[in-house]
């Protein structure tokens, strides 16, 4: 785990003629100022050959200067490889030195009540560790995020911790330390992480790409309701109800309908709408997923493309 320092120039507030270069030149005035702010944050080590760091992305976002200084004190100069504002993933590189990566769990294997360890850098203080448990998983709905299946803990995360570790016991990664919930602006115990299983998939296209290049199938999903799974004979309020299906979408072509409910995507259970859109959003373009789909009395597995998402929607 590491401490990130990021320099922000902005321009200074000034009279808007001034902006105007020709104005500047007529009247041989000096270029418009700009002040530089300093901010802290954290990352994490997940590849030594390479270098590279897994941070939050708002950490660095406007940032114009990074750097990362190891627990060993050495600072060094990171390159922005890319960053995802919608899963807040951002991904640096730093020279590949004398590195120790850390080790990556599943963090599908997650149980609330587990115990964690929060590493980072609170407050500028540099390398501190608060410990906790897992309060709840696939927390959603905090509009922090377009892309959010939060860990929450209750291990104390506060300013400067951001884009630092989630780790178990046993010193894996579970998690990239995002957000709090702070009514009074201090530590409540109500903290969020990325998992690690999407800081990884992030990090792969950050990697590949520069970008993460988003898929979809094609179908407009929402949650099954009471009244919906009673019309459609559902006995679980369990799964993504297929609202519609987009003509010519590789999920029209591999034989989805509209009223089918998606229960899961390569046997990883599917809970709601939210869930299947996260899951295939995250998804590389082209691979192929294997959907356990329920069709009234049938239960059906149904294997489709991921097709690229071209369009800004809120669709799977």
């Amino acid at each position: 785990v590491v401490n990130i320092s990021v320099l922000t120039r902005t321009p200074i507030q000034d009279n808007p003629l001034y902006a105007d270069p020709n104005f500047r030149r007529f009247f041989s005035l000096p270029e418009q100022r700009s002040q530089a702010k300093m901010s802290a944050g954290s990352g994490v080590i997940v590849d030594a050959a390479r270098g590279y760091v897994i941070t939050n992305h708002h950490v660095i976002d406007g940032g114009s200067e990074i750097s990362v200084t190891l627990k060993d004190g050495r600072q060094l100069t990171a390159e922005l490889i890319g960053s995802d504002e919608e899963t807040d993933i951002a991904l640096l590189r730093i020279e590949p030195d004398d590195l120790n990566a850390i080790a990556i769990a599943d963090s599908d294997d997650l149980k609330v009540g587990d115990y964690v360890v929060a590493i980072g850098n609170p407050f500028g203080l540099g390398q501190t560790v608060t410990s906790g448990i897992v309060s709840a998983l696939g927390r959603g709905g905090l509009n922090i995020e377009s892309y959010e299946d939060f860990i929450q803990t209750d291990a104390s995360i506060n300013p400067g911790n951001s884009g630092g570790a989630l780790v178990t016991l046993d010193g894996k990664l579970v998690g990239i330390n995002t957000a709090i919930i702070s009514p009074a602006g201090a530590n409540v115990g109500i903290g969020f992480a990325v998992p690690s299983n999407i800081a990884v998939s992030v990090m792969q296209q950050l990697a590949a790409y520069g970008e993460v290049r988003r898929g979809r199938l094609g179908i407009g999903i929402q949650d099954l309701t009471p009244d919906l799974a009673g019309a459609l004979q559902v006995s679980e309020l369990r799964g993504a109800l297929v609202a519609n299906v987009e003509a010519g979408s590789s999920a029209e072509q591999a034989g989805l309908r509209p009223g089918d409910v998606v229960t899961a995507v390569d046997g990883r259970d599917i809970q709601s709408a939210r869930d299947l859109r996260n899951y295939i959003g995250l998804m590389p373009v082209d691979s192929k997923v294997i959907l356990s789909v329920r069709r009234g009395d049938e239960q059906l597995a149904i294997e489709v493309v991921i097709t690229a998402d071209n369009l800004a929607s809120i669709d799977a």
